[in-house]
């Protein structure tokens, strides 16, 4: 079931609440859960896992998850077939319906999930609407696939498959008003941890929560980067901060 059922409502939550940060929900969502069980059902490796919501409370969040692998192409469906060619596995795109009621807590939730799965850092990137005159036609493209809605396929076949009924109504929202997005390269579960030279992994590439690191309140305005840095180089004791850019 869909939080918000159709765009205007949408709109309407987007102007009285447009990018509130002033309090974290009191629930924390269940981000790192969703990826866990994705993970499992599917027993593939990982790239990278991304996040995109529109900056209205209570909105569905859009997760994408990154896979490591081929789908082999063959001239015949028999077994003894020569494959003529690889092609990647689609990524998965989730419509999450959880409630949140501010920015930080899709923020912290990011954090939770990118700090127990083990990842070096993750990245926030807050973009504006791609509707405003003068925008590159590249910003409608990265809108696109930051919700799921990739324009083309490879080779015949989807980049993304998307189970995520509301993607055209937060599509419009992210043109019009803008967007963020989170990323993030898990170790555990992921294809990074034989790369992995980082002091605060345990040996299954994890990390014990709770995350360390307190979130730092969107800008709310223009283009911004935030990073925060998790990991430290094995021959390191130095905590890293979280960065801003």
């Amino acid at each position: 079931m869909c939080l918000a059922p159709n765009l205007l409502q949408l709109q309407e939550v987007c102007v009285v609440n447009e990018f509130n940060t002033a309090k974290e929900t009191t629930l924390p969502m269940q981000i790192l859960e969703r990826i866990e069980d994705q993970m499992a059902a599917t027993g593939l490796p990982l790239v990278g896992i991304t996040l995109a919501a529109v900056p209205c409370p209570d909105t569905p969040v859009i997760l994408t998850l990154h896979w490591h692998g081929f789908i082999k192409e063959k001239l015949a469906d028999l077994e003894e077939a020569e494959t003529v060619s690889y092609t990647p596995i689609p990524s998965s795109a989730l419509q999450l319906n959880e409630r949140w009621g501010d920015l930080i807590a899709v923020d912290r939730a990011a954090m939770e999930a990118a700090w127990e799965l083990g990842a070096w850092d993750v990245a926030r990137a807050e973009r504006l609407g791609c509707m405003r005159p003068g925008a590159p036609a590249t910003e409608a493209f990265e809108c696109l696939q930051a919700f799921g809605s990739f324009p083309y396929g490879i080779n015949g076949q989807q980049v993304v498959v998307a189970d995520a009924p509301d993607a055209d109504e937060l599509l419009q929202l992210a043109a019009d008003r803008g967007y963020l997005m989170w990323i993030f390269r898990p170790v555990r579960g992921g294809i990074w941890a034989e790369y992995a030279d980082d002091a605060t992994l345990t040996p299954d590439g994890r990390r014990n929560p709770p995350c360390p690191h307190r979130p730092i309140p969107p800008a709310g305005h223009g283009k911004c980067r935030t990073v925060y840095r998790f990991g430290v180089p094995a021959n390191s004791e130095a905590t890293a901060p979280a960065l801003v850019n």
